[in-house]
């Protein structure tokens, strides 16, 4: 459902290195645990074309890794009319929403 290979958004991206460099954390799962959070507080997002894509492409089994049935799941279940590059997209935005408290 999600395409092979896409990025989250610059400003994540930006924002998660600075956090590995405080937590050691890595960037691909920071970006899971804040899709959930964006997930579980029950945000809605459109996809926008404003959007600046992240340098970091990477496959979708390393964004995603054991959660990605769950993931696609989730975005097909929430955005149901979507294409797979619009659910990128949308995954995404939900890492950049779960990054603001």
């Amino acid at each position: 459902m999600l395409p092979n290979r896409f990025s989250i958004t610059q400003k994540a991206e930006e924002r998660l290195k600075r956090e590995k460099a405080v937590t050691g954390l890595s960037t691909n799962i920071a970006s899971r645990l804040l899709f959930w959070r964006s997930i579980e507080r029950g945000e809605e997002l459109e996809v926008t074309q404003n959007i600046e894509p992240g340098k970091m492409h990477l496959e979708k089994t390393v964004w995603l890794g054991e959660s990605q049935t769950a993931t696609e799941t989730i975005l097909l279940n929430k955005y149901p009319d979507r294409t797979p590059d619009e659910h990128a997209i949308l995954f995404a935005l939900h890492v950049e929403s779960g990054l603001s408290n």
